[in-house]
C-alpha cells in the first residue's frame, strides 16, 4: 500500500518538476532545488518578522508602562 502510494507521487509529482523545467529549458533536479530553497526562505522570511514583531511590542511594552498616578493611591 505505501510503496504503490510513494509510486504514484513519484510518477506524477516529479513529473511537474520535468515538464517545468522542460518548458524552461532547465534541469529538472535545478528546479526541484529551487522549490525547496523558495520554502524555506517563505518560512525563514515569516518566522524572522514575527520574532521582530514580538520583540518590538516587548520593547514598546517596557518603554511605554502605564505609571499609577500619585493620586490614585
Amino acid at each position: 500500500m505505501l510503496s504503490h502510494l510513494r509510486h504514484y507521487l513519484e510518477r506524477h509529482g516529479f513529473y511537474v518538476s520535468a515538464r517545468l523545467a522542460d518548458r524552461l529549458g532547465m534541469r529538472a533536479k535545478t528546479v526541484r532545488l529551487s522549490f525547496i530553497y523558495v520554502t524555506f526562505a517563505t518560512l525563514g522570511i515569516g518566522f524572522a518578522l514575527y520574532l521582530i514583531l514580538a520583540f518590538w511590542i516587548k520593547i514598546k511594552d517596557l518603554i511605554f508602562t502605564k505609571r499609577s498616578s500619585v493620586f490614585d493611591l
